[in-house]
């Protein structure tokens, strides 16, 4: 783009509204400072909106704006014409006849990201023949289009049913490198980066290769091939993650990082051979999109002030405990990148380094040649730390060390697989470790779960039963006291702030008054139809204080330390839940689902 036409599309965005002068001579100098276009960083810039900058150019140059390519209604015989490298490098799809009733001779509507370069345009009219009527539309929703319409190609190649040609599809050498196998799988990670999916599911059957995505903790089938291809499927994820194609017979794990719109996703890839064949799991770790801030986990304003409170002492122990998936990691990463500054030293052992978080030391296990936990730890030991994290408490050894850690002036961060927070303390025990250590040790226990949020354009509210409350294991009255006290049991110099109601649960819900109102899912085109749209912690915080203390010192079992913190204050994890349910963030099932049973006997 020459200076000429770099000034005209300066004055026409302002006169259009899209930027201010001052704005567009910040953006002129960036431009040139970094040797791009004006166009080109508009593009890369999200501070400002593509939308709004693609719209007035439209509208200067008399073009149509297209908001929601209809991929669906896209014909066929238009995208088999265009090579997919084409439409990807340029950013352009052929996505209608101008004259549907004479699609033979009609002109051909194409999107375009770019109206401002003719050259695509022209060499898409080269080779269609006819004129091109170019219409508008954002950068993401042309790669979303083009992914998705190329997609539904190699799904009509792939799910093609041939039983004669069974054989010659087991053939590797000649698949491996076979255009559809390889875009089938890159639109499975890009599919899966696009509906935010943790884990990638690719899972052999009678008949037919299925393909499962994780999304919110649930699983759902999201697309399928013919078994004829599921070699060639496996052998494409194992050469992008460098294991051996050959070997079938034993597990493999590998590595492959993708970058997706701009996002870099780390994928951790293992196989494992069953009775139909390989079957392939990929988890997505992405690493833009890892909230590293606990504010934006779903914690209640006194649950965060008592986080804050533990993670800021200068020693001891702070345990994070729940079943696999819980979320016990992100708040782990969460709470080190709170504290991590300059002059504090913070070390962690984990298994494995799901993501680098800079000015700490990450050190991976590795039990095979003896660097396990408790090696790892008496090391860090003699490395000055101020902050240690293990990754996971499994024995004697690890706990024993990291007790004599917290004892010896270190603020130790860990994990243990315990469905509350009091059952920690009878894991500890159990593992062998004296009830005195675990008193002048231990300072809190977090234990959380993970439940859906649902769909904020299409929840639906209802009243609900007696029954309903029975299954929460509140009343109507507990229910209101719930959502205003702290939930947590009071420390010495707790903020006044967090001793105050948190008059946000009435929200919606009027007073005491009035009736509680209970949302429950429905499903629309922004949740896929689930009803569902991401996730929200519910937790229950243990503060080992003196009370709590006598209870452990007289080996008091789980539910009895947890009826005593109770007593005290603390809010239990069905209650916690209880309260997001109130509040209209998540529904009953949800909650009734990640709590046991026994959490509020």
């Amino acid at each position: 783009m020459g200076a000429a036409a770099e000034k005209y599309l300066g004055e026409l965005l302002v006169r259009r509204g899209a930027l201010d002068p001052e704005r567009l001579g910040n953006l002129l100098r960036t431009a040139s400072e970094r040797n791009l276009s004006l166009f080109e960083l508009l593009e890369s810039n999200r501070d400002i909106s593509s939308e709004s900058v693609l719209k007035a150019i439209a509208e200067e140059l008399g073009l149509s704006f297209c908001t929601d390519p209809k991929f669906n209604e896209i014909p066929s015989s238009l995208v088999e014409a265009v090579p997919i490298t084409f439409a990807r490098q340029y950013k352009v799809l052929p996505y209608a006849f101008a004259d549907p009733d004479r699609p033979e001779r009609s002109p051909i509507r194409v999107l375009t990201a770019n109206p401002l370069n003719p050259a695509p345009l022209d060499d898409l009219q080269a080779l269609f023949g006819r004129p091109i009527v170019p219409v508008v539309a954002t950068s993401e929703a042309i790669e979303d289009a083009i992914n998705r319409v190329y997609e539904r190609k190699d799904e009509n190649v792939l799910g093609e049913a041939r039983e004669e040609a069974a054989e010659e599809l087991q053939d590797l050498i000649d698949m491996t490198d076979e255009a559809p196998v390889i875009r089938w799988v890159n639109n499975l990670f890009y599919t899966a980066a696009q509906r935010g999916a943790s884990d990638i599911h690719i899972e052999p059957g009678e008949r037919e290769v299925i393909v499962r995505y994780r999304i919110d903790g649930n699983l759902q089938v999201v697309k399928t091939a013919h078994k004829g291809f599921l070699n060639s499927i496996i052998s494409r994820v194992k050469i992008e993650a460098g294991l051996n194609i050959a070997e079938k017979r034993l597990p493999q794990d590998g590595r492959i990082t993708k970058r997706i719109q701009g996002r870099l996703i780390d994928v951790r890839v293992s196989t494992i051979p069953t009775s139909k064949g390989e079957s392939v799991v990929m988890r997505l770790l992405d690493k833009e999109k890892m909230l590293f801030d606990l504010s934006e986990l779903g914690f209640s304003g006194a649950h965060l002030a008592c986080i804050h409170y533990l993670i800021s002492r200068p020693n001891g122990i702070v345990l994070v405990t729940g079943p696999t998936g819980s979320g016990k990691t992100t708040t782990l990463y969460a709470a080190l990148s709170k504290i991590n500054t300059p002059d504090l030293k913070i070390l962690t052992a984990e298994d494995p380094v799901e993501y680098e978080l800079p000015g700490i030391g990450q050190l991976q296990v590795q039990p095979k040649i003896g660097l396990t936990f408790a090696s790892a730890l008496r090391a860090f030991l003699r490395q000055d730390p101020d902050v240690i994290m293990v990754g996971e408490i499994r024995d004697h050894e690890t706990a024993e060390i990291a007790i004599h850690a917290s004892l010896t002036g270190h603020l130790v961060f860990s994990t243990l697989h315990t469905n509350e927070a009091a059952g920690s303390v009878t894991r500890l025990v159990e593992m062998g470790v004296e009830p005195y250590l675990i008193t002048s040790s231990l300072i809190g226990v977090v234990a959380q779960r993970l439940v859906r949020r649902l769909c904020p354009y299409c929840k639906e509210p209802y009243l609900p039963t007696e029954q309903d409350f029975r299954q929460l294991g509140v009343d109507r009255q507990r229910l209101h006291q719930v959502l205003n006290t702290p939930g947590v049991q009071p420390w010495p110099g707790m903020p006044i702030e967090y001793m105050a109601s948190e008059q946000n649960g009435d929200r919606g819900n009027g007073n005491r008054n009035k009736e509680w109102v209970f949302f429950k899912p429905r499903g629309c085109e922004a949740c896929s139809g689930i009803g569902y749209r991401g996730r929200i912690a519910i937790a229950e915080i243990l503060l080992v204080d003196d009370a709590v203390r006598r209870e452990i010192l007289n080996r008091a079992d789980a539910n009895q330390i947890t009826k005593t913190a109770a007593s005290r204050g603390m809010r239990t994890l069905r209650e916690d839940g209880a309260r997001v349910v109130a509040q209209g963030i998540t529904s009953l099932e949800e909650v009734l689902a990640a709590t046991q049973a026994g959490d509020m006997e």
